[in-house]
């Protein structure tokens, strides 16, 4: 997940760089253009402040219907 939201980072700042090439480096459509790219970033910093998978979380996050990942409810 966190390499998606670089690449929406990276995306979004490739836009921002366009938007203000275009309608230049004041106008409101640039400065709204780079409060999009500060968005992602401070999500990707918050989803940094949580826990790691782990391995097994992952390989379960990967194969939902492998044995060892079922869960029994009681």
């Amino acid at each position: 997940m966190t390499n998606n939201i670089q690449q929406q980072i990276e995306q979004e700042r490739d836009q921002a760089r366009a938007v203000c090439d275009v309608s230049g480096a004041t106008s409101p459509a640039c400065a709204a253009a780079w409060d999009a790219v500060e968005e992602l970033q401070a999500e990707a910093s918050h989803q940094g402040l949580t826990k790691p998978k782990t391995n097994f979380q992952q390989y379960c996050d990967d194969n939902p219907d492998a044995s060892e990942c079922r869960i029994y409810e009681d």
